[in-house]
């Protein structure tokens, strides 16, 4: 990891960012609600949670896939959550994203020079053989070559595929990427190659990434600051070690113990927790903490107050009331 704490340079900064999405009449479903974080220049911030918490919604709308229902989107030093199009333009070119599904997110009538080619075009104003000799070294950054650009994508493998995403990813020379699931698709015998390579460019590019993922060993393979999210907020956020080795929130805890061991008579013994319950329903969530309803340690203010993501150890936030300083103190 290309990290350095010592030099913290902030890229991007979210302040109670909110994405809601009209269902009914009165009715909104809270896919993001209200999160705030940072993340600095050359780090990746792992963010993980189940299906449906959040995660790809909360990337799509700080690239700007999406309009932000309230809240910041501070990068590089302006907030650009509210911009239209035409003020968006100049930021695009340096925040990019990684798709989850690459079979899905490239045009099957596109070459893979046109493919790649497209942000350039929106982007950057090269000729066309400095556009050539860039997709033919984004091609061979990515671990493909040059003679590959006039195929289609029908006719490379899934791994190869997510490299060609990687590539138009790149092509605009963006400092921020969003990886969306970008191993999640694939072969496990591929999936740590991939990895690989976005650690490897990132060291060469000075990249900086928000790496949203399911795999818990992954995300902490990869990740310098890892952020849980449960029903469209973060829970907690800590360094990576931090988080792996003195977990607090019982949710993460939850999600810990689901990581596999590769030791048969450690996993065999050890205690696994088991959620009860199903993720409540985001148009209709709980009063109060929303997974007080599947902890078993929910205490009645839980029902009551709804806790905020807190400093409780030295850069370990956590929002959950066992760990209210207040609660303790009084």
């Amino acid at each position: 990891m290309g990290f350095n704490e010592m030099t913290k340079e902030e890229v991007l900064r979210i302040e109670n960012l909110k994405m809601y999405f009209k269902v009914g009449k009165k009715l909104y479903l809270k896919a993001v609600d209200d999160v705030s974080f940072q993340i600095f220049k050359g780090e990746t911030l792992g963010l993980v949670g189940e299906s449906g918490c959040g995660k790809t919604t909360l990337g799509r709308t700080i690239v700007r896939l999406y309009k932000p229902t309230g809240g910041k989107i501070i990068f590089k030093g302006d907030d650009i959550a509210q911009f239209n199009e035409k003020r968006l333009a100049p930021y695009r070119k340096n925040m990019h994203m990684i798709f989850q599904d690459p079979y899905a997110s490239l045009n099957p009538r596109m070459t893979v020079a046109e493919i790649i080619n497209e942000p350039m075009k929106a982007n950057l104003n090269l000729s066309e053989q400095e556009k050539r000799e860039r997709i033919s070294e984004l091609l061979d950054l990515v671990g493909l070559n040059s003679e590959q650009a006039q195929r289609f994508p029908h006719e490379f493998s899934g791994g190869q595929r997510q490299r060609i995403g990687i590539a138009r990813s790149l092509a605009a020379n963006p400092d921020f990427i969003v990886c969306d699931e970008p191993i999640s698709a694939l072969d496990v015998s591929i999936q740590a190659q991939v990895v690989n390579l976005l650690q490897d460019l990132q060291e060469k590019l000075g990249l900086t990434y928000l790496f949203i993922a399911h795999d818990l060993s992954m995300v902490k393979h990869i990740s310098d600051r890892v952020g849980v999210m449960y029903l469209g907020r973060i829970v907690e956020l800590a360094s990576s070690d931090e988080l792996y080795q003195n977990t607090l929130h019982p949710y993460t805890k939850a999600l810990m113990t689901a990581i596999p061991i590769a030791d048969p008579k450690v996993e065999e013994n050890r205690r696994r927790i088991i959620l009860s319950g199903e993720v409540p329903n985001p148009i209709h969530p709980p009063s109060g903490c929303a997974f007080r309803t599947r902890c078993k340690e929910a205490m009645p203010i839980c029902e009551q107050i709804r806790p905020e993501l807190a400093e409780v150890e030295p850069n370990h936030f956590v929002a959950c009331h066992l760990y209210d300083k207040t609660e303790i103190n009084g």
